[in-house]
């Protein structure tokens, strides 16, 4: 797994993402038939009164389709740029961490200040890979010293 440099983060957050796809036919679909919301028709109403068991998920994979595209854009950036080195792929199977936990406390519990610090420690980590990047470009010189 760890051959794959930073392109298997990326492939396992997209799995992911298809998970809490599933994730989320199989809770709203059900919730809709319950609530006689018709699929074409269902205005954005009607979708807001849908139980939060229903809704988690789909706001969940909303979320997914969010920030994780800057993080699949710097993966494959640090790739390209020859900077799949073990701090980046730490980095960025750190962050696919995190949003598959941000994922489940979502779509579960979903207690906002929770949501927000893991959130904001993902946020952090894709900071952290962005920096690095442009490290790699040199937009951003940074001498250290030897």
């Amino acid at each position: 797994m760890y051959d794959n440099g930073m392109i298997a983060p990326v492939v396992v957050l997209a799995a992911w993402s298809l998970v809490m796809l599933f994730w989320l036919y199989a809770t709203r679909i059900p919730a809709m038939r319950a609530a006689k919301i018709k699929p074409g028709s269902a205005t954005k109403a009607q979708m807001e009164t849908m139980p939060a068991w229903a809704t988690n998920p789909a706001n969940n994979y909303n979320h997914l389709m969010e920030q994780p595209t800057i993080f699949y854009a710097i993966c494959f950036a640090l790739e390209l740029l020859d900077q799949a080195n073990d701090i980046n792929i730490g980095l960025a199977w750190l962050y696919v961490a995190i949003r598959v936990v941000h994922s489940l406390v979502q779509a579960t519990i979903n207690i906002i200040i929770i949501r927000f610090l893991i959130f904001s420690v993902g946020s952090i980590v894709l900071i952290a890979l962005t920096f690095h990047a442009l490290i790699a470009i040199g937009f951003v010189n940074i001498n250290l010293p030897h």
